[in-house]
């Protein structure tokens, strides 16, 4: 008996030690095929990390990554919308662990404007405004958070290329009076702010880019094409 609760206590000491390191050993193994481009083996890895250890707050918000990663290549709507709803759900579990950490506000700002799509337009309005409320919640935190820059710059234009009517409406009836913070300046300057943290990455310069030709300046949106070509 005494031996029995001796081997008791050895394991009860040393699982939380294996544990932490099969829970790295799968985080690593997620991040290469991550890198490797390969969002649902990575997303398996993840989620092996959390069974391990629940609020494990990295692997929570990159299983949050890979879920809205393959989302945003799924083809069946339905299927698209179970990724993006699983992806808010890590995202706000992240959140929760960490709230003053920035990449959980990050995602999460990701995953509620990707479900945004497929919803009404008052629905639209609401979770527009929690998209911002998240990308500007990872801002304070980090205020060089090149995600977060990215969100806002494209949120700003998003809003900006509604209609008036449509602007009016949202903002008078459905509750989405943030919307008045908008303008193409702040869509300009988040977006040029994303590309000077990470000047490499192309989707910064893309909607950069598009941002320049909405507002009729074409030199600059052909200097970011360019630099597009290059990289």
């Amino acid at each position: 008996m005494r031996f029995i609760k001796k081997l008791l206590l050895c394991i009860s000491v040393m699982t939380p030690g294996l544990a932490g390191a099969q829970a790295a050993e799968r985080l690593g193994l997620g991040d290469k095929e991550y890198a490797a481009v390969r969002p649902e083996p990575a997303l398996r890895h993840y989620e092996a990390v959390i069974a391990l250890e629940p609020k494990h707050y990295e692997a929570l918000y990159k299983a949050s990554r890979s879920e809205i990663d393959l989302g945003e290549v799924e083809t069946d709507k339905d299927r698209r919308n179970q990724f993006y709803r699983k992806g808010e759900a890590y995202a706000r579990r992240a959140v929760a662990v960490q709230p003053d950490s920035a990449d959980g506000h990050f995602h999460l700002a990701r995953a509620l404007g990707r479900t945004a799509l497929s919803l009404g337009p008052r629905d639209r309005v609401k979770y527009g405004a929690a998209v911002r409320d998240e990308a500007m919640a990872a801002l304070r935190i980090d205020a060089k958070h090149p995600g977060a820059l990215h969100v806002m710059g494209v949120w700003n234009a998003e809003i900006m290329r509604l209609n008036g009517f449509t602007r009016f409406v949202a903002r008078n009836f459905l509750g989405g009076k943030v919307f008045d913070t908008a303008s193409w300046k702040e869509a300009v300057r988040y977006l040029e702010a994303a590309v000077a943290v990470e000047p490499w990455r192309i989707v910064h310069r893309i909607d950069l880019a598009d941002i320049y030709m909405n507002i009729g300046d074409t030199t600059k949106a052909k200097a970011q094409l360019e630099q597009i070509v290059k990289l």
